[in-house]
């Protein structure tokens, strides 16, 4: 028989049991669009973490004072009070593989506006920081260097503090208090949206550093640095080179603990991208259950085809079919079952991914990779329950299969 002759056949078979043959497709369906419908939210959730990795900053290293041992007692970090401006300056300086730094101090005021308040984070900095945290105004300006080593009263705003402030109003050249204290609105920050562990960076004030040190915290220290290495295979270098200059600058003795403490952000980021990922795999995982369940049913209602059609099989050897042929006739069934249920699943799979999209509010994704990889798993289960099923019709005795009743 042809191939064409073969396709016929199967057609004609499967169009003689519609119901049965609906039966079978349904399980398809639902094992399809499960796969894709959950690849999709596992697709979806890695990229919002993605995008939230690359909206905090690439290759980043925060440097927090303590860890230091005094009169046997050790530091916890936070614990001394060891960084100062300077030393930002000369890691800015002195490590090559460090793009940029910039020193901070942070604390949580209030902000008044007019008659709104609004309790928030102020980060004293530097111009610096821009650069580190791939962070640029949207409106206005930033401030300079000169502000910081004037101590000008100059703010900038991130998008939080703007809403809860003033609205739809523009804020740049309006004056807010912090602790009190006049500041000339000169910028707002463009929206950054959540960090990977969930804070809102956009609830922020960032002022000049020796404006905070002087005029709101009273300190002369700064209270972390915040380095970005200059690409992420320099990342540890960077991390190395920051602990050498630092230890030397603050007269560590060798063998002794150092008076602050280096934190990777990349090893962080790394861990929670690849929780996504595993995420992702789990739901593909589980979804792919359903495709094997009805994969199952189909090898089942074949086997009830075959013992249904012996007498046929018995007439169709009789008259010169060879075992090929009905292992092939049998097979491309089965395939054909899976396949007209992959192209409907697919189709359903993405409906109700858009649908489970709108309804819960979760970020999803469909990629040519997840249709494919679907469609292809469908196909597959045609072919590895429809042999067994297959390869027993082809076995069949022709005699005993013409008296079978």
């Amino acid at each position: 028989m042809s191939l064409l002759d073969l396709i016929k056949t199967a057609m004609g078979t499967l169009r003689g049991n519609r119901l049965r043959t609906a039966l079978a497709l349904l399980g398809i369906i639902i094992g399809v669009g499960a796969v894709i419908t959950m690849m999709a939210v596992g697709a979806g959730a890695r990229a919002k973490v993605s995008e939230q990795i690359q909206s905090f900053g690439s290759g980043l290293l925060l440097v927090l004072p303590g860890a230091a041992t005094t009169g046997g007692l050790r530091s916890g970090t936070g614990g001394v009070t060891t960084l100062v401006y300077e030393d930002a300056e000369a890691i800015r300086r002195e490590c090559p593989a460090v793009l940029e730094a910039a020193p901070a101090v942070r604390g949580v005021v209030p902000v008044v506006a007019g008659n709104m308040n609004w309790t928030t984070i102020s980060q004293g900095t530097t111009p610096e920081v821009q650069t580190v945290r791939l962070w640029h105004v949207a409106r206005g300006k930033f401030f300079t260097t000169q502000d910081v080593e004037g101590a000008t009263k100059v703010a900038v705003l991130g998008a939080t503090v703007v809403e809860n402030l003033f609205g739809g109003d523009d804020p740049v050249g309006q004056i807010v208090r912090v602790k009190k204290v006049p500041f000339e609105v000169i910028g707002v920050m463009e929206k950054k949206g959540l960090s990977p562990y969930g804070a809102d960076q956009d609830d922020i004030v960032f002022i000049p550093l020796t404006t905070a040190q002087k005029k709101i915290l009273g300190i002369t220290y700064v209270t972390s640095i915040v380095a970005a290495a200059t690409g992420p295979e320099t990342v540890y270098e960077a991390e190395r080179q920051i602990r050498d200059l630092l230890r030397q600058r603050h007269r560590i003795p060798p063998g002794e603990d150092s008076d602050f403490t280096i934190r990777n952000f990349t090893e962080g980021l790394k861990a929670t991208e690849e929780s996504a990922r595993t995420l992702s795999i789990l739901l593909g995982a589980i979804a792919s259950v359903s495709l094997l369940v009805g994969g199952i049913g189909i090898m089942n209602i074949m086997l009830v085809s075959v013992t249904e059609r012996t007498r046929e099989i018995g007439l169709r050897m009789a008259i010169g079919a060879r075992p090929r042929d009905l292992l092939a006739q049998f097979i491309l069934e089965a395939l054909l079952l899976c396949c007209l249920g992959g192209f409907a699943g697919v189709g359903a799979g993405i409906g109700a991914t858009y649908l489970l999209a709108s309804w819960a509010g979760w970020d999803a994704l469909i990629t040519p990779f997840a249709v494919l990889l679907a469609f292809g798993s469908a196909a597959a289960v045609g072919l590895f329950f429809g042999y067994f099923p297959a390869w027993k019709a082809s076995r069949l005795n022709p005699i005993e299969a013409l008296r079978y009743e």
